[in-house]
């Protein structure tokens, strides 16, 4: 489970900013939107979190700056090659911070042991990486790496804690890779809860899920379909069945106007997969069946088609989700229908956690969230992004419209708009 993540000097993040997935003081919506987990010293978190701001205050890069850590860690050890640029943009509109390094921080829980992890990297190499566990509820610094200008080298720390061939392991991680992906990939078991968290747990979506094409092979297994039908029937989409078919990918196929390069890099990029056809099945007034292209049903209904898998497969599993734009093509109704689900000891059982950004302030005026679920992001004078949660404010309990005070200006994170006038000449 998430439980805190920090970001510097990101993007349009300068300065340190925090997520924080940590219940606050209150009872509000508490047997529903927080739980407890059975780890020494641990403390009660949120199912969710919504962030709100205007366009170009960062929220995207919040979510950006999740995703962005979890990739690093992934794929640093295994996909990346001696001299790759590692993929971090720091905030470029001051001359000292544009030359600074990136610092991404995760506290987390996995396997009943809270992990605090972080690192920070330019776009050449790790400036520094560190890991503390809380097996037993106390800290253990496992180890700790800090490269020294001086010297051009790293300088390892490593605790008793840590067993198994750390110098192996430090002598195989490259500089612009992670020590603990390196580990791992040498067969370190102690340290495979840590990169498995960000390689199962942490699930980041785009506007539209993992596309529809993970719903659709969910579709592939008669049980899993049932559920999507009842799934998508709940948010009262009228789709009375779903076809599947696919075939093997087909270089001759593609169209004779694309370029030579082209076609080349298509066929490299699909040889050996598979094409899915997604059709849906409606039923008319005197009970016929009616066949559509997926392509033909509404943004809307091809946005929640993709959702639908996604949000099964995260919900069945606890793990967390993270999503940019949640409303983009969605009613509202339909939006306070997906957070919902997240909302239930029924359907979350297994306290999957939810993190997106939205412009639909609707939901604010209905009890969906705590106070302590609300964050916000604007920017400064400077331009840097600065997130912060409605708890900042004091809002009075049950008593206080947080929509009509959002969007009144009480809590900032709204567009300055001015007036224009168009000069006809």
């Amino acid at each position: 489970m998430l439980i805190e993540f920090t970001v510097k000097n990101y993007r349009s993040i300068k300065d340190e900013q925090v997520l924080s997935m940590v219940k606050a003081k209150g009872n509000e919506l508490e047997d529903r939107n927080t739980f407890s987990q059975n780890t020494p010293s641990s403390v009660s978190l949120l199912r969710s979190s919504v962030i709100y701001g205007p366009n170009a205050a960062g929220k995207s890069n919040v979510i950006k700056a999740l995703t962005e850590m979890g990739s690093i860690v992934r794929n640093s050890a295994s996909t990346s090659q001696e001299g790759d640029m590692i993929s971090v943009t720091p905030y470029l509109f001051n001359d000292s911070t544009a030359k600074q390094a990136t610092e991404f921080e995760m506290v987390f829980i996995n396997e009943d042991v809270r992990y605090q992890y972080g690192f920070s990297a330019t776009k050449s190499h790790i400036i520094e990486e560190w890991l503390i566990a809380y097996p037993k509820g106390r800290p253990q610094r496992w180890f700790s790496r800090a490269f020294n200008e001086q010297s051009k080298s790293y300088e390892y720390k490593f605790s008793d804690f840590l067993s198994g061939q750390r110098t192996v392991w430090q002598n195989a991680t490259r500089s612009n890779a992670l020590f603990l992906s390196t580990a791992v990939q040498l067969n370190s078991d102690q340290l495979k809860p840590v990169f498995n968290w960000f390689k199962d747990k942490l699930r980041p979506a785009n506007v539209n899920g993992w596309g529809p094409n993970f719903t659709a092979s969910l579709c592939e297994n008669s049980s899993t379909k049932k559920q999507i039908l009842r799934f998508l029937k709940a948010a009262d989409f009228d789709i009375h069945d779903i076809q599947i078919e696919t075939e093997k990918f087909d270089p001759n196929l593609l169209p004779d106007k694309f370029p030579a390069t082209i076609k080349e890099k298509i066929s490299k990029e699909m040889k050996g997969k598979e094409i899915i056809d997604i059709k849906t099945i409606h039923k008319t007034d005197n009970g016929n069946l009616v066949t559509l292209d997926f392509k033909d049903e509404s943004d809307g209904t091809q946005k929640f088609f993709s959702f639908a898998g996604l949000w099964i497969d995260i919900l069945k599993h606890g793990h967390i989700l993270v999503v940019d734009e949640l409303h983009d093509n969605l009613h509202p109704e339909m939006v306070k229908y997906l957070i919902d689900l997240f909302h239930s000891n029924r359907t979350n059982p297994n306290n999957a956690q939810l993190i997106f950004t939205t412009h639909e302030t609707s939901i604010l005026s209905q009890e969906i969230f705590r106070r302590d679920q609300i964050w916000f992001c604007e920017k400064d004078n400077s331009q840097a992004t600065t997130l912060y949660p409605l708890t900042d404010f004091s809002p009075r309990k049950e008593k206080e419209n947080i929509e009509l005070g959002y969007l009144s200006g009480r809590y900032g994170a709204l567009p300055f708009v001015r007036a224009f006038n168009i000069q006809v000449i």
